[in-house]
Protein backbone atom coordinates (compact mmCIF):
# COMPACT_ATOMS: atom_id res chain seq x y z
CA UNK A 1 0.00 0.00 0.00
CA UNK A 2 1.54 3.34 -0.99
CA UNK A 3 1.35 6.44 1.18
CA UNK A 4 -1.31 7.92 -1.11
CA UNK A 5 -3.54 4.87 -0.98
CA UNK A 6 -3.58 4.99 2.83
CA UNK A 7 -5.61 8.20 2.82
CA UNK A 8 -9.19 7.58 1.76
CA UNK A 9 -11.91 10.12 1.03
CA UNK A 10 -15.32 8.46 1.04
CA UNK A 11 -18.59 10.28 1.68
CA UNK A 12 -19.79 7.24 3.65
CA UNK A 13 -16.88 7.45 6.11
CA UNK A 14 -16.52 10.41 8.50
CA UNK A 15 -18.69 12.60 6.27
CA UNK A 16 -16.08 12.59 3.52
CA UNK A 17 -13.17 13.77 5.66
CA UNK A 18 -9.80 12.29 4.65
CA UNK A 19 -9.30 9.14 6.78
CA UNK A 20 -6.68 6.47 7.20
CA UNK A 21 -7.47 3.32 5.20
CA UNK A 22 -11.18 3.76 5.79
CA UNK A 23 -10.73 3.05 9.51
CA UNK A 24 -12.65 6.16 10.60
CA UNK A 25 -9.51 7.84 11.89
CA UNK A 26 -9.51 11.29 10.29
CA UNK A 27 -6.17 12.65 9.15
CA UNK A 28 -6.86 15.76 11.25
CA UNK A 29 -7.09 13.65 14.41
CA UNK A 30 -3.65 12.14 13.84
CA UNK A 31 -2.17 15.54 13.04
CA UNK A 32 -3.71 17.00 16.20
CA UNK A 33 -2.25 14.16 18.28
CA UNK A 34 1.18 14.84 16.80
CA UNK A 35 0.80 18.59 17.35
CA UNK A 36 -0.12 17.96 21.00
CA UNK A 37 3.27 16.32 21.46
CA UNK A 38 2.41 12.63 21.22
CA UNK A 39 5.11 10.50 19.67
CA UNK A 40 4.48 8.08 16.84
CA UNK A 41 4.92 5.22 19.29
CA UNK A 42 2.40 6.67 21.74
CA UNK A 43 -0.18 6.99 18.96
CA UNK A 44 0.48 3.46 17.76
CA UNK A 45 0.11 2.16 21.31
CA UNK A 46 -3.20 3.97 21.83
CA UNK A 47 -4.61 3.00 18.42
CA UNK A 48 -3.40 -0.54 17.81
CA UNK A 49 -4.94 -0.87 14.34
CA UNK A 50 -2.77 1.98 13.02
CA UNK A 51 0.66 1.47 11.48
CA UNK A 52 3.75 3.68 11.30
CA UNK A 53 3.14 4.15 7.57
CA UNK A 54 -0.32 5.54 8.37
CA UNK A 55 1.21 8.34 10.42
CA UNK A 56 3.72 9.09 7.67
CA UNK A 57 0.88 9.16 5.14
CA UNK A 58 -0.95 11.74 7.26
CA UNK A 59 2.13 13.93 7.39
CA UNK A 60 2.68 13.57 3.66
CA UNK A 61 -0.98 14.41 2.99
CA UNK A 62 -0.75 17.51 5.20
CA UNK A 63 2.42 18.62 3.42
CA UNK A 64 0.73 18.32 0.04
CA UNK A 65 -2.39 20.16 1.21
CA UNK A 66 -0.30 22.98 2.67
CA UNK A 67 1.40 23.41 -0.70
CA UNK A 68 -1.86 24.35 -2.43
CA UNK A 69 -1.58 27.91 -3.69
CA UNK A 70 -5.28 28.64 -4.09
CA UNK A 71 -8.53 27.16 -2.88
CA UNK A 72 -10.54 28.91 -5.60
CA UNK A 73 -13.79 27.17 -6.34
CA UNK A 74 -14.58 26.25 -9.92
CA UNK A 75 -17.99 26.95 -11.42
CA UNK A 76 -20.36 23.96 -11.54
Amino acid sequence: MTENSRIVIDTQICHGAPCIRGLRYPVTMILELLASGMSHQEILTDYDDLEEDDIRACLQYAARISDIKSLARTAP
